[in-house]
């Protein structure tokens, strides 16, 4: 199992797909009124240099809209690169590491499969997976096609959001390795479906108590309701 880590920093020099005319291109998202776009097209390059991992973010990395995307709990996006080429076979066409917002692409380990609390060592860091991504209609701008969102929340494909255990560095090749891995047995794409399919289990879903709030609060409403 190995880490490909790719940066995704702000710069002018990074092509983007067109937007809606509503939005406008500002220093790497599109920004309206009450928008903030931040997918990279094309996905970004492979980093090839060590990259610190510290505080909300990976060295060089940054998400636009922090009302939704960011923080301790989503300071890493992981995603597979064979769920990756899963999605080019459905889709009919080549998809780059990167196209869904991840900034940690791997190999060779189920993400979507992984266990929230599970704790993944990739060089001198340690992470801890903690949510499912769920999709918004961002996806579907990112992918010019509106149904991608439901899609990819049908694939049960959702990567995995983790969070920084301890800070240190890491780089593309570095081996993956699971420190830890809970009994619970409540893995992301678990809680993915309990949220966005099937109801009946949102209570189970609250078993894994490394949970983020987020992700614990939505599941708790919808008991609830």
């Amino acid at each position: 199992m190995d880490a490909s880590y790719f940066a995704r920093p702000y710069t002018d020099r990074d092509e983007w797909r067109d937007a809606p005319v509503r939005h406008r291109y500002v220093h790497g998202g599109f920004e309206g009124t009450d928008l903030k776009f931040s997918f990279y097209f094309p996905p970004a390059e492979r980093y090839e240099g060590r990259v610190r991992v510290a505080g909300v973010n990976l060295a060089g990395d940054d998400q636009a809209d922090r009302t939704v995307h960011g923080g301790p709990d989503k300071a890493v996006y992981a995603y597979a690169s064979e769920d990756t080429a899963w999605w080019a076979e459905q889709l009919e066409r080549p998809l780059e590491p990167g196209i869904f917002g991840e900034n940690l692409s791997v190999e060779g380990v189920d993400v979507s499969g992984a266990v929230i609390g599970e704790r993944w060592r990739i060089g001198s860091v340690e992470l801890e997976v903690c949510q499912p991504r769920l999709p918004c209609f961002k996806l579907g701008l990112a992918f010019r096609n509106p149904q991608m969102v439901r899609a990819f929340a049908l694939a049960r494909k959702p990567g995995a959001y983790l969070r920084i255990v301890r800070e240190g560095e890491l780089a593309a090749g570095d081996a993956v390795e699971v420190a830890d891995r809970p009994d619970h047995g409540v893995t992301a794409a678990f809680v993915s479906w309990a949220i966005l399919g099937d109801p009946s289990l949102r209570a189970r879903a609250l078993a894994a108590p490394q949970l983020s709030a987020e992700a614990a609060g939505i599941l708790r409403e919808r008991v609830v309701a």
